[in-house]
Formats: structure tokens, sequence, C-alpha cells
């Protein structure tokens, strides 16, 4: 195991002076593709990464949320100037929706099922493939986060004291109500697609198994979770908000009365800001608020150190990551727009 960070030896590094985003990979492994908050959206081309980032000019403001398209090779990302815009590796443009001067704030799209949906303050707009105009939802508090099960037919949505659960095909109907005093914001579905788990505004998480209704609170954080992430079987569940990477186990049940597993960071260190599973092996990618970057694996104390808090510069927290399919690379990003990519597949 490397005791140096592996980006100085199999990776490459930029600064780009603008808040990562978001980003992701083509589903062929190529490209990828990032977000900022100066409004670009730039693309590295893996074959030839040492050329960097081809940056292309997207909105008029900054981008706000990023997420990979239904289309394969495309990506939307929403901005403060209101528009939802599909985005190309070539730099091409297509606006999807425009909300005038409301803030496109949460996307997400399915690719399987050809769903997309958006947010803007209450308002959720759902948009098949085929349609032309999108369905708009509107609940009574702002949407805090949106989430795509993994058959492609049920919407999240995350909200003051619940969450709302849609069926994406219809037209009309009301929701499934997760019902949950306080304010929640990120939301995902595990893998089995039984179990909803959102971050609250407090320092906890807040969970649902659907097959029952039976609900859970996973709490004792010591700041707000930024991220989560089901390891690829769904037998834990990776998250941000401590000075360690918090897993919480999902087998046998589900979480409620268990203790959880954690690896990386150390005590009284920097937060963990951003974790990401690997799509292929039970392991987890973790940023933390100084700069640094691990992957390791639930409940093994040795991690491989990625990326170390920069020495000429402010260390800045980790705000994105990104493998790609195989999981043979990652990308991390920083708000300060410091960037890695590290290349696993000659590590021996």
């Amino acid at each position: 195991m490397p005791t140096a960070p592996l980006v100085e030896s199999k990776g490459l590094s930029w600064a780009i002076d603008a808040y990562a985003v978001g980003a992701a990979a083509t589903p062929d492994g190529r490209y990828f593709v990032c977000a900022f908050g100066d409004g670009t959206v730039r693309v590295l081309d893996l074959t030839d990464a040492g050329k960097g980032f081809k940056a292309f000019n997207v909105h008029k403001g900054g981008s706000l949320c990023f997420a990979s398209d239904i289309d394969a090779g495309s990506f939307l990302s929403g901005g403060d100037d209101g528009k939802l815009i599909k985005v190309g590796i070539d730099g091409s443009t297509e606006i999807i929706a425009d909300l005038g001067r409301k803030w496109v704030e949460h996307t997400i799209a399915h690719p399987d099922s050809g769903f997309r949906a958006y947010a803007s303050g209450k308002d959720a707009f759902v948009l098949g493939k085929k349609q032309k105009e999108p369905r708009k939802i509107t609940h009574e508090t702002s949407v805090g986060g949106l989430a795509i099960n993994p058959k492609g037919k049920r919407l999240a949505v995350s909200h003051y004291n619940a969450v709302s659960l849609w069926w994406l095909a219809a037209k009309d109907g009301l929701p499934q109500i997760l019902p949950w005093k306080g304010s929640h914001l990120q939301i995902g579905w595990s893998p089995d697609g039984d179990y909803v788990v959102t971050a609250m505004q407090e320092n906890a998480l807040h969970g649902w198994r659907l097959s029952d209704g039976q609900h859970f609170r996973m709490q004792g954080y010591g700041t707000k979770i930024r991220a989560m992430s089901f390891v690829k079987r769904g037998q834990f569940l990776a998250t941000g908000g401590a000075d360690t990477v918090i897993c919480w186990p999902f087998t046998g049940g589900g979480p409620m009365g268990k203790a959880p597993i954690e690896f990386g960071g150390m005590i009284n260190g920097p937060a963990v800001t951003a974790v990401l599973a690997h799509p292929k092996l039970d392991a987890v990618a973790a940023g933390f608020a100084n700069g640094k970057v691990i992957v390791g694996q639930p409940g093994n104390p040795r991690v491989m150190p990625i990326a170390a808090p920069p020495k000429d510069q402010e260390s800045s927290p980790v705000s994105v990551l990104a493998w790609t399919p195989e999981g043979d690379r990652l990308l991390a990003g920083t708000e300060a727009g410091h960037v890695h990519v590290v290349d696993f597949r000659s590590l021996s």
C-alpha cells in the first residue's frame, strides 16, 4: 500500500480557481465532465489527460447542480441563470428548461427510464424522454434534494417535515408521504429500493424502510452531513459529517439498533465532506475539509492516500468525487477549484 499520495505518481492536478459543483464520467470511461461555479463546464479527455480540461461557457451565472443526462455522453447543468442545460462533450448545449429568474437548484436523470427531474424553490419538475412540457409538482416548502429509485419509476423529493414519493410516469395523483419533523436535504435510495435516507439540517440522518414503513434515525455527527453513498452491494451506507467515514450497516433488516463502523481520518481531524462508493468494489472514496482524499473499505483501518492538502495554496473542502464506470480512475475537486485525477490501472 503506497504511503505517498497516489496523485504524485499516478495522477494529474489542476488549479481551476472556481468552485467544483459536480462531476461525472461518460459511460465509455473516456471523459470526465465537470461543472463549476463560474458557469463553465469542463471536459477532460482521459486518453490525453496531459492537455488538461477544455472549458465551455454554459451559464451566464454559476452552475448550481450537475448530473449525467439520459443520453450517453450528455450531462445536465442547472444554473442561477434559471436554465437547465444539456451539455455534450464537444461543448454543444441545448436548453431543456428556462425558469427565468428562478435558480435551478437540483437535477437528476435516469438513463434507463428516460426521466429527468429538476427543482427550483418549492417546485419539482418531471420530464419524460418524449415529453415536451414537464409535469410541475409544487410542495409546501422548498425542495431539499431529489433522488430517483434504482428502477427509475419513482421520484423522492425531500423538503421540510417529510419526503414525498411520486410516480414518475403518472400525470397527476398524490404522493406517498414519509413524515419526520425537520428540514430534509440530500436524499438517496438504497440499491434494493427499500430504503430512503435523508441528511437533515441538523447533524443527523433519517431513513425509512418502505416495505413496512419503519423509520430510523442516525445521529452523533460533529457537522452537517454533506454526502452519503451506498456501497456497491448495499450492505453499508457511507457518510460524511464526522472526522472519519461513518458506515451504517444495511443488511439483516437495516441499521436499526446497530452501531456503525468507520475508516480513515483521525479523531478531532478535518471533517469528511464528500464520499462516493466505487462502482464495482466494496470500496469508498472520501474527501475531507482540508482537501485530503483517500480510498478505503468499511471496517478496514488501512486506506490508500489519493491526494494531500495543498502545500502552496490554502486548503479547501473536497466538494466533488467521480469514478469512471469501471472504477479505474477517480476525480476529486474542491470548493477552491483544485482538481485531481488518479489512474489506478497500472497500480500493482
